[in-house]
């Protein structure tokens, strides 16, 4: 099942000094009916998340990830803003590549700490409220990560301009040099440019196909920058596990995120 096809996702913007670092907080509650088995598609982020009463580190993600989940899981995480992630680990995006990390072999004893206390918590709403107040904790005083990751982020969610070749086309928005760019990239988000952009374009497809109405597959593949529609069909099975029209009824009438 994929995963965002499957029981209630909300989220809501990072608040306070945590914005300066996350982009925002998440809730996914599964459903309660049985044990799920999910597929993870990748989005080129780092989620710190909770889940079954531990903290861990999950992504990036090059190809798709499956969990099984308990019926009725609760997870709970805050995605770094692009590029943070390995600043506030002291990790390579590299070391973290298609891996599920428990929190306290990065942090040891302060991840600890702060699964203990958010162990106590009195509902989700308490959970996300706890979790928050110890990120924020640690963020204090630790300044914004610096550097071109945000903008070469941006830049890739939007596409590269038509017939402009993608490497040597960044290297000059960003003012470095294309050997630079590729080593930055996989400390920064764990693989290179063309595998992030990648990425970045599957997920302007699903968001499109999440409010298409009636419009083809062809179009939305010409819409975010696919050759043809087998294309698109290509990197849906190579990044989803499944064609574009398997995942159009997967994802038919469902509201993908509302506020936490």
């Amino acid at each position: 099942m994929l995963a965002q096809a499957t029981g209630i996702y909300r989220e809501r913007p990072a608040a306070g000094p945590l914005s300066d670092h996350f982009d925002c907080a998440w809730v996914h509650r599964l459903p309660a009916s049985q044990t799920r088995t999910i597929l993870v598609v990748p989005d080129g982020s780092i989620d710190l998340q909770w889940l079954g009463g531990a903290l861990r580190i999950a992504g990036p993600d090059r190809e798709p990830q499956t969990e099984a989940l308990a019926p009725g899981a609760i997870v709970v995480g805050f995605r770094f803003r692009p590029g943070h992630a390995a600043a506030w680990l002291g990790l390579a995006a590299t070391e973290m590549l298609n891996r599920r990390i428990p929190l306290d072999e990065i942090w040891g004893r302060e991840a600890s700490r702060l699964a203990e206390e958010v162990s106590a918590a009195r509902g989700v709403a308490d959970l996300v409220q706890r979790l928050e107040r110890g990120l924020a904790r640690r963020a204090a005083g630790r300044a914004p990560s610096r550097g071109s990751f945000q903008a070469a982020y941006q830049l890739l969610a939007e596409g590269a301009p038509p017939g402009k070749a993608l490497i040597p086309w960044l290297a000059e928005e960003l003012a470095l040099s294309e050997r630079t760019l590729r080593r930055r990239f996989g400390k920064a988000f764990g693989y290179g440019p063309k595998s992030l952009e990648r990425i970045l374009r599957f997920q302007r497809f699903l968001a499109l196909l999440r409010g298409a109405g009636p419009r083809s597959l062809a179009g939305l593949a010409a819409a975010v920058g696919y050759a043809d529609q087998a294309h698109l069909t290509r990197e849906s099975r190579r990044l989803a596990g499944g064609t574009p029209g398997e995942l159009a009824v997967l994802l038919a009438g469902r509201e993908f995120a509302g506020p936490l």
